[in-house]
């Protein structure tokens, strides 16, 4: 009976809701209109078109679909849509040309302190800020395409934004063109997956004092600088690719006073600096591949109780960079394309000692002008001998078990 009961009820609920069509040839044609009418739970279903309605705004929870991805155009005056209720579903939209302005942030589809709000399948184009979840609680971001044209960061604002929020997923999202890609700010338990971030002013990912959260299969390219985790705690870093993000201060991921944090099975290519670690502890960095950067790691002196193990070192120019002379890292059982040792006992790993840090990354990160000299005879030679006898570079910055062969990562 019970059952019976329930179905009933959910039968009444799809009887009462209703759909609420809008576009050209329909009697309804403003969407403003449209969602006055609508009640709790109804759908307005818009028609291709473009809507120039101003900032429409979704204050009951609604299903907001367009059908041949309507445009809702802000005409450059507008945050263009706000959504200010819980549980509603936004899918199916072109949004443009909202408004811009410093201090009020106007958005493309901001939400509001609200809950459970999907927004999916969207098309975002020449926004100020792209999709903005502020306090927002199980909201998901699927599958929006969001492009800006920003040339100058004070200029634009980021692709996804999210502050103080929950329970978030962004998932398969495209961004670019944007300040960053995709920025947290005091977001947590939040899950960022399989999104492409590309060619956006500063960072494809930023992350600020936002805890327990995990970026997994994503795509961070020739982004101003990379992505940078900041003044956070317990991030898992699983299986990304930061590619090609190059410049005197880029980096493929920058850490700065970050803890208990975990960056596993991901591939660092054709960066400035792979990894550049300030003041980070307690992280483990492996299986990873670093392969044609400048630097594969650069490790300040502040950075301490870091474990990097099973990583591939291939093509850097150099693998290792510091700041300090004290070693408080350790470094186990990675590949180094550079290491010349031998394995006489044939069990794949190396019977000498590698020392990643060469005498001259140590000279260059003191005097940078000094890569002038790079390749030199003189040079080399300094190199080598600083590896059977060290002076300058720290003497315990060493992996005592390399391996001879890369691992298939």
């Amino acid at each position: 009976m019970k059952n019976i009961a329930f179905f009933f009820l959910l039968f009444s609920f799809f009887l009462q809701a209703k759909v609420i069509e809008v576009g050209i040839n329909k009697p309804l044609k403003s969407i403003k209109k449209a969602i006055a009418l609508a009640k709790v739970n109804d759908t307005v279903l818009v028609y291709k078109g473009i809507y120039k309605e101003g900032n429409i705004i979704i204050n009951k929870k609604i299903t907001f679909l367009g059908r041949g991805y309507p445009t809702l155009d802000g005409q450059k005056k507008y945050e263009v849509l706000s959504i200010k209720a819980d549980g509603v579903i936004v899918k199916g939209f072109k949004v443009i040309n909202s408004g811009y302005g410093t201090l009020e942030d106007p958005c493309g589809i901001k939400v509001y302190n609200r809950k459970n709000v999907v927004i999916q399948n969207n098309i975002l184009d020449n926004n100020f800020f792209g999709i903005y979840i502020q306090n927002g609680l199980k909201c998901i971001v699927k599958n929006n395409k969001i492009k800006a044209y920003g040339k100058q960061e004070q200029l634009i604002g980021n692709g996804i934004h999210c502050w103080k929020s929950d329970s978030l997923q962004i998932t398969a999202n495209t961004v670019s063109g944007h300040r960053d890609g995709i920025y947290f700010e005091f977001v947590t338990n939040s899950v960022i997956w399989r999104n492409i971030s590309t060619n956006n002013v500063r960072y494809g990912l930023h992350f600020m004092f936002s805890n327990d959260d995990a970026y997994i299969s994503n795509i961070f390219k020739n982004n101003g600088a990379g992505v940078a985790v900041m003044f956070t705690q317990r991030v898992k870093m699983f299986h990304n690719y930061f590619e090609e993000n190059w410049g005197d201060a880029a980096y493929g991921l920058f850490l700065k006073e970050i803890s208990d944090s975990y960056i596993i099975g991901n591939k660092f290519d054709k960066n400035t600096s792979g990894i550049f670690m300030e003041g980070t502890s307690r992280i483990l960095v492996e299986k990873n591949t670093f392969q044609a950067n400048g630097w594969g790691m650069k490790i300040q002196a502040s950075c301490m109780d870091n474990i990097i193990k099973n990583n591939n070192f291939v093509g850097n120019t150099f693998d290792i960079s510091t700041n300090g002379s004290l070693v408080l890292n350790t470094f186990d059982s990675n590949y180094w394309d550079k290491y010349e040792g031998y394995d006489l006992d044939k069990n794949g790993i190396g019977d000498v000692p590698f020392r990643p840090l060469s005498l001259f990354a140590v000279l260059t990160e003191n005097n940078p002008s000094a890569m002038l000299l790079f390749r030199s005879f003189m040079i080399t030679l300094l190199d080598k001998s600083e590896k059977i006898l060290p002076s300058i570079t720290p003497d315990n910055f060493i992996d005592k078990t390399p391996l001879m062969h890369s691992l298939s990562l």
